[in-house]
């Protein structure tokens, strides 16, 4: 009868750690590195902790205020906060590509981001000093918070699209 016990003792002991083993199977196989292709992007990336803002992108192909130039190339308007946002938004909104000088979007939230190379959303943030645009392209713009220097208005939430993604 001993010998019964100590079996049965032997076997449920057995038991005990093989189960255990294998309920440890799927928690060991979730923390994996591997590179899975239906993984989901990391979080976005808030660059504007680090101080880098984008760049104008319209800056290289705008005109200064020089000498020999039309009176209409000359006016510009300053926009800031959610008017440059979203004057940076307009002008990358189609482009191809990735990273700063790739595709913009606009989060539900109403903030602008890109994605890099992996995937991961990076928002956009205009220059402290505002972005120079000619008036003719700032009249759209008019209406949001930062047109020039203004600090009332629409903001970027009001124009957000519903089924974006909300970064």
């Amino acid at each position: 009868m001993n010998t019964t016990y100590q079996e049965r003792k032997i076997v449920s002991r057995l038991l005990a750690v093989v189960l255990s083993a294998l309920l440890m199977v799927p928690l060991l196989s979730s923390c994996g590195g591997g590179g899975s292709q239906n993984a989901a992007p990391p979080p976005p990336v808030d660059d504007t902790l680090s101080g880098r803002t984008v760049n104008n992108p319209a800056s290289g192909n705008q005109p200064e205020a020089k000498r020999g130039l039309s009176t209409g190339q000359k006016v510009g308007i300053t926009l800031a906060g959610a008017a440059a946002l979203y004057y940076l938004y307009n002008q990358r909104k189609n482009a191809q590509g990735k990273g700063p000088e790739g595709q913009y979007y606009l989060s539900k939230n109403g903030r602008v981001y890109y994605r890099d190379a992996q995937n991961r959303p990076h928002w956009v943030t205009p220059p402290s000093e505002g972005i120079r645009v000619p008036e003719s392209e700032a009249q759209q713009y008019r209406d949001f918070q930062g047109y020039n220097g203004r600090s009332t208005g629409r903001t970027l939430t009001d124009v957000a699209p519903q089924e974006a993604p909300a970064f």
